[in-house]
């Protein structure tokens, strides 16, 4: 038997009370406490009559899976127990024996307390992992349950706010009919407004609604020849209106795009541009410009959209692609579609990207970051896959145009 294990059998009852006194000063809470100490002061004294660390180690375990998981308000530390433990023992054993066996008693000592410092260091940080990675789970599985439940209201009532507009619009034609302009002026200046409003909400309700679809994966694409230029043309003639209210000058460069068709949804990649162009208007100051150009790459069209706008931080370069995503002011919140910063539900860029990447397409932005003084404006690349049949086609297959001349 080794010196240590004999010389802590011996003093078990002094350490036990000593070390109670150190960890508790609750008289109540020490019979509890006690036990604990004297569990660890056993292993300690078969640890050193093995000369193992096993005991030590079985005992650390039995602490940490005992212990209380951390919380915000308490964090469960045992490596100061641990220290508080050894403290004791050393200044037991320099009370209890004489100087020359106590120097032999504490290097013996030290030994098993570096392992169990070290072995309990590496449980504790293990432990902490896991509980960790179970919050996390708990996160994320509330994020989940919480996305879901947005996903499902906005689809509930995107489809039922349809119902009460489409009565509104009804009988505001209705009154129309009975009430023409050149008789009724003042009546027929509210109906308008009363449209342009009931239109407006249309609009957002119809956003709604292809968000959840695009939520959902029940975005249906339907597939036909199209001209990526033509359609730019037909957008920037429906946006002519918006663009002249800001004084904002549009320029398509339509020699940088191919004459060659693609197979996509006309309608959806027109509300693409759409939504990317408006999101230029609004964010570049009266009297900008913006800039619409092409790029051929292999399989793809890169649709590039530069403004001289405000320009957008880095940090929200992918956030403005997110669902209700606004990086302005929310007293700036405007109806308006071209207001400058005039915040919307934030739509539209999510509504962009869900209809690209259910082409087979991708949607970037790029800024050197926002200062609304210097104007360094932003750059959209809306990549379009170039094909010469739809998808699901058997003959369907990327267009690359280099691989026809080669062959020719």
């Amino acid at each position: 038997m080794s010196k240590l294990a004999a010389w802590l059998r011996q003093h078990t009852s002094q350490l036990i009370q000593a070390a109670s006194v150190e960890l508790s000063s609750d008289e109540r809470l020490r019979v509890s406490v006690e036990e604990s100490i004297a569990a660890f002061y056993e292993a300690l004294e078969h640890a050193a009559r093995a000369q193992s660390t096993v005991p030590l180690h079985a005992i650390l375990i039995d602490w940490v899976e005992a212990r209380s998981a951390p919380t915000d308000e308490e964090l469960t530390a045992l490596l100061p127990v641990l220290a508080t433990l050894k403290r004791v023992t050393w200044r037991q054993i320099y009370y209890l024996t004489e100087a020359e066996e106590a120097i032999e008693l504490i290097l013996e000592s030290e030994e098993l307390f570096t392992d169990a410092s070290g072995y309990l260091a590496s449980l504790e940080a293990e432990a902490l992992l896991n509980d960790v990675k179970r919050e996390l789970a708990k996160a994320q599985t509330h994020i989940e349950r919480l996305d879901k439940s947005k996903s499902d209201f906005i689809a509930v009532a995107g489809h039922e706010l349809k119902t009460p507009l489409t009565l509104i619009e009804g009988y505001t034609d209705m009154l129309r009919a009975e009430l023409p302009e050149a008789q009724y002026p003042q009546a027929a200046l509210i109906l308008s407004g009363i449209s342009s409003g009931a239109e407006r909400l249309r609009e957002i309700i119809e956003d709604m609604i292809d968000v959840s679809m695009i939520d959902t994966h029940l975005l249906n694409l339907h597939f036909q020849p199209v001209w990526l230029k033509r359609l730019l043309e037909i957008t920037v003639e429906v946006l002519d209106e918006a663009i002249r209210q800001r004084n904002i000058r549009l320029v398509l460069r339509r020699e940088f795009f191919q004459d060659t068709p693609t197979y996509g949804d006309p309608e959806r990649l027109m509300q693409v541009f759409n939504k990317v162009i408006s999101n230029a208007v609004k964010y570049t100051p009266d009297g900008g410009t913006i800039t619409i150009a092409a790029r051929d790459l292999p399989g793809f069209t890169d649709v590039m959209v530069a403004d001289t706008g405000i320009g957008i931080a880095p940090e929200n370069l992918t956030r403005i692609f997110d669902k209700f995503a606004s990086m302005g002011d929310v007293a700036l919140h405007s109806s308006s579609k071209v207001k400058f910063k005039g915040g919307g539900p934030g739509l539209g860029l999510a509504i962009a990207k869900g209809i690209i990447e259910a082409h087979g397409g991708s949607i970037w932005a790029e800024s050197p970051g926002y200062d609304e003084q210097r104007l360094p404006g932003s750059l959209f690349h809306i990549m379009i896959p170039m094909r010469s049949a739809p998808p699901g086609d058997e003959l369907a297959q990327l267009y690359h145009p280099q691989e026809e001349i080669e062959e020719e």
